[in-house]
């Protein structure tokens, strides 16, 4: 949305610009112009579309293959299908983490994210409705907190506590276990559906307050925002949000401020010791946001290119931020491919970290000084 104090800000510089103190007498100096232009409209259409949209229709055809992967599980207990269930968590987990750099819209409104990623795990609860019920379907597991749902709770499911290693084996899994997790998947990709759905589909067709929120984006002239400005304000305070997290939340808190406070409580993914995948995800996903295309696909217009209107050296050396912060957190595990949660107590993983928590520093300051900044100088 567009904010009032950047508007007053851009606004006060063009009076200020207009209006010299010269007196009638001096030559009048032509107004300097600082700003840049810069055509939003591919930008924010690739984005909305081709990342956003794309990265919500991959969470929910993943989360349907991870639906029969349970099913199949619940139906027949074997390794094979244990080992095809834990990868199809893995998988689904991707495409969630990459699309935490635009938390925004109704992944909050409808209140998709705790459903979905709620942490910690109320792990005391969710054993005590597996020692007093006999059996789960999904329609009785969706009114369940949301911390005995989600991802969390299929994974503990999965894969064990994670304390020792992270391979459950298909005798540790309980018939009842199975049925849960089976019915904990089926609402899982209700949400997702439900996400999906809120992007792409009008809530009513005859009612044009009640579009698809990617609508929202595209036609920038409504109650949500009142300009493209408004859009890539939302789209930059989407990656600093998710690079703030990781740096200072899911890295910096159960690492501690030494080796004797380590916390690994909340050490996120820890029972699939997914932990540090995640955090590559979600700096993966600043980068799809950033450059404009998933991994690996044919170039199309990101933030990088509203930023290079503004200044090709910083837009250049946030780019290069970027990869140095995916390469500095895949770098913990180090030679021993240590999981996160027995990083944090290794005195020479505990370097590693450090240095991947300074490079995610350096580019959440890069992104609040010089890419959310360009917002005031951009000539619409």
């Amino acid at each position: 949305m567009l904010k009032k104090s950047l508007l007053a800000l851009a606004l006060s510089s063009a009076f200020l610009t207009g209006c010299g103190g010269s007196s009638s007498s001096d030559p009048v100096e032509p107004p300097v112009d600082t700003g840049f232009a810069f055509e939003a409209t591919e930008m924010i259409t690739n984005l909305t579309n081709d990342v956003i949209v794309a990265g919500y229709k991959n969470l929910n055809d993943g989360a349907a293959d991870f639906l029969l992967a349970t099913q199949n599980l619940a139906g027949t207990a074997s390794e094979e299908n244990l080992a095809a269930a834990q990868q199809a968590w893995k998988d689904v987990r991707v495409h969630w983490e990459q699309g935490e750099s635009h938390i925004f819209g109704p992944v909050d409104a409808l209140s998709i994210d705790p459903h979905l990623d709620t942490w910690p795990l109320n792990t005391s609860d969710l054993q005590a409705l597996l020692n007093t019920q006999s059996g789960f379907n999904a329609t009785e597991l969706k009114a369940f907190n949301d911390d005995v749902q989600g991802f969390h709770t299929m994974e503990f499911l999965l894969f064990g506590d994670g304390v020792a290693d992270n391979e459950k084996a298909i005798g540790e899994m309980t018939a009842l276990e199975r049925e849960y997790l089976s019915a904990a998947a089926e609402v899982f990709k209700s949400h997702t559906q439900t996400l999906f759905d809120a992007w792409t589909v009008a809530n009513d067709a005859n009612d044009a307050n009640s579009p698809a929120y990617k609508d929202l984006l595209l036609t920038a002239d409504n109650a949500v925002y009142s300009s493209q400005l408004g859009v890539v304000e939302e789209l930059i305070n989407g990656m600093i949000g998710i690079v703030d997290e990781v740096g200072n939340g899911k890295i910096s808190e159960p690492f501690g401020s030494s080796i004797d406070n380590i916390d690994t409580t909340k050490v996120e993914s820890q029972y699939s010791w997914n932990s540090l995948a995640d955090f590559t995800d979600n700096i993966q996903g600043v980068q799809n946001v950033y450059r404009g295309e998933f991994l690996g696909q044919a170039d199309k217009a990101g933030i990088i290119d509203f930023v290079t209107a503004a200044d090709t050296a910083i837009a250049t050396r946030v780019d290069t931020e970027i990869v140095d912060a995916i390469a500095a957190i895949k770098a913990i595990a180090g030679d021993n491919d240590l999981p996160f949660r027995q990083a944090i107590n290794d005195a020479d993983a505990r370097i590693r970290i450090q240095t991947a928590i300074d490079t995610l520093t350096t580019l959440q300051t890069s992104l609040e000084n010089d890419v959310l900044t360009q917002l005031k100088e951009w000539k619409q």
